[in-house]
């Protein structure tokens, strides 16, 4: 009979595009720039990311808080299948990798649990002594923290999971196949660096990692067949110093161990969360916070680098400074918890520059060559710029290059969204016209962070992204969140937000997280044990005067006992009804060209669904109230 649909158990493809388009988000913030510039997005822009066409499309359960920023990697061959993949990692230590466009795959394609048979991860109250007893950066399990990287090459994922077993702490560096999720060969390494030192925690003159009070925050980084993993504290906890190993990325044999304050203490390697970066000579950037600066009275040494911008060159089997700068408050800084080092070390594009910032409210722009060195009169750099006095900074920056502007963007606690012009006549930026936004941001200790997505430096598809806690002190509590775009070329404008509809709540916001934009979605971490996946999705509210005759017809929303879909333009091909986790409630296809379909509605639960319909011309979703 004409218009007969069948039950069917294919996959569905959220959007039609060939993979040849698809791109990959497989290190911190999109790039060794560290930037968090997605120029390559070619479905997402100002136009089609509003209230009635962007949404949550679907999310994903996982075991516990996710601190590590998702990454996802294209072409990625499974059962003989290319999927385009996002890799997500919890503070339980599992790795989850899971299909980064079907509605319908809730299962993943696999899942790794990384803590060793008889241990457990490391915990908040396990931290007994940071913060004077009061330890609340971390609410529970203290797994994964760091983001990992991926080499799509050899389509390995680089992580560090901890582990805590009969009192003993360790931390392993793991290589895992991102097709199977198998351990690679010499995987996991114990990480357990020695230096020559008589700093804090030495003895006999040897400075060796203590795996329960190095935090492993920062994003991991790949460099020239090297991952190097950055260490901090947990809450300025001693003894412990600032380290950045590096590892064979083949082997996993160490190579690399460079310690910030080996004559010294602290200096741990942070930067909310950013990862090192590096630029095109195989240069390495990082900032650090509290600690010893220099060494018998002199601030200028290059042993003990607190509170400091570095550049490193790789020197035998260490990093060297090759320039470094130190703000001649450094002391205040130390004195008042108000550290360097609380964002990335984030290098401008086709410059010798780079911007880093203070928790005391300093951007610094920086001459990667000359950074500036120490000076008691005064900081001896290119700019420095206010954004807010004794307005905390802890977020990220970003950045993005339109067809006549370049700006750099960032949005501290208490303090305004900023979009900084970039002068490349004067190489400064041209902060008296800086656009602020008048939108309400984070208040509390913690900042946004920031990606933007963009098709190349077509302005009308730029759009700058925000994660946030909506409300409260993130940094010692757990606290809700929201994700935001706005118009990267005019941040005044902001085009969604996730409180506009309540079905697009995020749940409670992953403080230090950069939301990862690729294909035409976002991918957004949270502390409620779930990815939260947003696309490009029809918002039905009533009817048909909501929806273009061209598209297909879904109605009555609410759908109390059945749904329709009427016919458009184009000849449907596939239907499925898909909950907000992923499952799959129907699922139909047609052996002719019906101009209307009835689905039966009454014996599904309660709630908000997507309806994916699937035609000749294209995919469309619409949220369906049940």
């Amino acid at each position: 009979m004409k218009g007969i649909l069948f039950f069917f158990f294919a996959l569905i493809q959220a959007f039609a595009f060939s993979q040849s388009s698809v791109v990959s988000v497989a290190t911190q913030h999109n790039n060794l720039s560290r930037n968090g510039w997605n120029r390559n997005e070619t479905i997402l822009t100002t136009k089609n990311v509003s209230k009635t066409t962007f949404g949550v499309l679907f999310t994903r359960a996982v075991d516990d808080e996710i601190y590590a920023q998702p990454l996802v990697v294209a072409k990625v061959v499974n059962f003989n299948v290319q999927h385009t993949m996002v890799f997500v990692a919890t503070v339980n230590n599992t790795v989850y990798a899971f299909d980064a466009d079907i509605l319908s795959a809730s299962t993943p394609y696999w899942q790794k649990n990384l803590t060793p048979s008889g241990a457990r991860p490391p915990r908040s109250s396990d931290m007994t002594g940071a913060c004077g007893g009061t330890y609340s950066d971390f609410s529970g399990n203290i797994g994964i923290v760091g983001t990992p990287v991926i080499d799509t090459v050899s389509q390995t994922l680089y992580v560090v999971a901890r582990d805590v077993q009969g009192g003993t702490y360790h931390q392993y560096l793991h290589g895992l196949d991102i097709r199977t999720g198998d351990e690679r060969p010499n995987s996991p390494v114990l990480i357990s660096p020695q230096v020559t030192g008589n700093g804090i925690g030495s003895t006999g003159g040897i400075i060796s990692f203590n795996s329960q009070k190095q935090n492993q925050r920062p994003g991991l980084m790949l460099l020239n067949g090297t991952i190097y993993v950055g260490f901090a504290s947990h809450c300025d906890w001693n003894p412990y110093h600032g380290w950045l190993l590096g590892y064979d990325a083949t082997t996993l044999v160490q190579k690399v161990v460079y310690n910030t304050s080996p004559e010294g203490e602290e200096a741990g390697i942070w930067m909310s969360g950013a990862g090192p970066s590096a630029d095109e000579l195989g240069n390495i950037y990082i900032a650090t916070g509290n600690g010893t600066v220099g060494i018998s009275n002199n601030p200028s040494s290059l042993i003990n680098r607190a509170e400091s911008a570095l550049k490193l060159t790789v020197s035998g089997n260490t990093l060297s400074v090759a320039s470094f700068f130190t703000p001649n408050n450094y002391s205040v800084l130390e004195k008042s918890d108000l550290d360097f080092g609380v964002t990335a070390m984030m290098l401008i594009p086709n410059s010798n520059y780079v911007i880093t910032g203070s928790k005391d409210g300093y951007l610094f722009l920086l001459d990667r060559n000359n950074m500036g060195g120490y000076s008691a009169s005064g900081n001896n750099v290119l700019q420095t710029i206010n954004i807010g006095r004794n307005q905390f900074l802890r977020s990220s920056l970003s950045y993005y290059k339109g067809s006549a502007k370049e700006f750099v963007y960032t949005w501290s606690e208490n303090a305004p969204l900023l979009a900084l012009p970039f002068n490349r006549i004067s190489n400064t930026f041209d902060v008296p016209n800086a656009t602020v936004s008048n939108a309400v941001g984070p208040v509390g200790n913690n900042g946004a962070l920031l990606s933007v997505s963009s098709r190349g430096s077509i302005d009308s598809t730029a759009i700058l992204w925000a994660s946030h806690a909506s409300s409260g002190d993130a940094i010692h509590a757990v606290r809700p969140g929201i994700l935001r775009a706005f118009d990267a070329l005019d941040v005044k404008l902001e085009l969604w937000n996730s409180s506009m509809d309540a079905s697009d709540n995020p749940g409670n916001y992953a403080k230090f997280v950069n939301p990862t934009i690729a294909n035409g979605k976002v991918y957004l971490a949270t502390f409620s044990n779930k990815l939260v996946v947003y696309g490009l999705v029809k918002k039905i509210i009533t009817g048909l005067d909501k929806q273009k005759e061209s598209d297909p017809q879904v109605f009555p929303n609410p759908a109390p006992e059945q749904l329709t879909i009427r016919k458009g333009v184009d000849r449907i091909q596939e239907i499925s009804v898909i909950d907000m986790s992923g499952k799959l409630l129907r699922s139909l296809t047609e052996r002719d060209d019906p101009t209307e379909v009835t689905i039966p509605f009454a014996d599904i639960p309660k709630g908000l669904y997507v309806v994916s319909v699937k035609t000749t011309g294209g995919i469309y979703h619409y949220k369906i109230v049940h």
